[in-house]
């Protein structure tokens, strides 16, 4: 009986959907879309064929720590859609550490659970992870680094754009000069998920929004001057200069949460 209990729950509780997507120029497949439903709330993660790109940059207005550009390969894997939102935080964790989320610091950001989800700490994403791998059965985890830039390049569908799927960052990003600086308060601060353009792989606010965990420990590319104590963080956020937005640009925290820094998965 506790057996059966436990399989109507899980049907319940998850529900998982195969799509596949197709270029408009002929029948090879591009990705396959994966929707999951927990507790009522639905997200979608994309499964992309693996391969071989270059990471890094080796243009004149590149920080150091993203040179030299090099080789990388990578298996294939699935990503989320977007980044986790608000909603599928509180399916999950029962709550919402976010900041732009109600009336904070004398800013009204009403509530809009579409939002990314930030003030997250890594370990904070580590125990939502864990706890939504054991309501679906799957094996969600942080990207790791060379995954999320092959993503947020477009993978095997990349055009090589300066951001994730357009040279032009208003296209595709939620940053400084549309949000924080643009002289509307109604855009100050994070906004809904998939409300820009989406890269080559169907993927959204990979540049801005909320910068993301990913899974890997903090170096240099050709060797760290130091031992940091830190996890890579990607993608630029809401309140960033569209340089700190090119797909190439890396930063580095420690296990600290922030208005800027949120979370996308992986499988």
């Amino acid at each position: 009986m506790i057996n059966t209990l436990k399989v109507l729950l899980a049907t319940l509780t998850v529900t998982v959907l195969f799509t596949s997507c197709l270029k408009e120029d002929g029948p090879e497949v591009k990705n396959w879309t994966q929707t999951f439903n927990v507790n009522g709330v639905s997200f979608k993660m994309i499964t992309t064929k693996g391969g071989t790109f270059t990471m890094g940059s080796n243009e004149e207005d590149a920080f150091i720590y993203e040179k030299p550009a090099h080789q990388v390969k990578v298996s294939s894997f699935a990503i989320g859609e977007t980044e986790v939102t608000q909603e599928l935080w509180q399916a999950v964790m029962g709550n919402n550490p976010s900041f732009c989320n109600g009336i904070k610091n004398n800013h009204d950001f009403g509530t809009n659970m579409q939002r990314p989800v930030e003030n997250v700490s890594r370990e904070d994403c580590l125990e939502f992870i864990d706890k939504l791998n054991q309501i679906t059965g799957q094996t969600f985890r942080l990207p790791t680094e060379a995954e999320w830039e092959y993503a947020a390049r477009g993978g095997s569908f990349s055009k090589n754009y300066n951001y994730s799927g357009s040279n032009d960052i208003e296209q595709v990003a939620w940053y400084g000069n549309n949000t924080y600086y643009s002289g509307n308060s109604n855009e100050f601060g994070t906004h809904s998920v998939a409300t820009k353009q989406p890269n080559e792989l169907g993927l959204y606010d990979m540049s801005g929004n909320v910068r993301e965990w990913c899974n890997d420990k903090f170096y240099y590319y050709d060797g760290s001057p130091f031992n940091w104590p830190h996890y890579v963080i990607r993608g630029g956020s809401c309140s960033d200069s569209s340089s700190d937005c090119r797909v190439s640009c890396r930063y580095r925290n420690g296990d600290d949460g922030s208005l800027e820094l949120g979370l996308r998965l992986a499988l």
